[in-house]
């Protein structure tokens, strides 16, 4: 519900925005957009909120896929350098992890050791070898 709330009354504000720079910010520029012209660009815009409406609806239905401590013991490859807080894909799901004391650069594969609240804790694969 709270999505929907939020989806008519950011529409809304969307539209008022479009009113006002149609009829008071353009005019200063010696622009004059026609009724009916701000009448079609009020109705392509409720179409493209409807439209984004309906595709960010269906992804609270969902199901995860399981819980964040799932990922421990599972690979993964740095896509933004962790030094020590970076971005890596572990499952072909983007996550942010941390790496204390050693500093990944891309493409560096790296092993999930544990969680701290949403943030992967990993340490390079190499360096676990040893």
């Amino acid at each position: 519900m709270w999505y929907t709330l939020q989806a008519v009354l950011g529409t809304l504000v969307e539209e008022a925005g479009l009113v006002f720079i149609a009829l008071w910010v353009l005019p200063i520029f010696d622009i004059h957009v026609p009724w009916w012209g701000l009448g079609l660009l009020m109705l392509a815009l409720a179409i493209v909120a409807y439209v984004t409406y309906r595709i960010g609806r269906g992804t609270f239905f969902i199901k995860p896929r399981g819980t964040l401590e799932a990922l421990i013991g599972y690979e993964g490859v740095v896509v933004k350098p962790l030094a020590p807080a970076g971005y890596i894909k572990v499952r072909s799901e983007l996550w942010k992890a941390i790496c204390e004391g050693y500093e990944c650069r891309n493409g560096d594969v790296v092993e999930v050791l544990g969680v701290e609240g949403m943030t992967l804790v990993v340490r390079p694969k190499d360096m676990l070898q040893r």
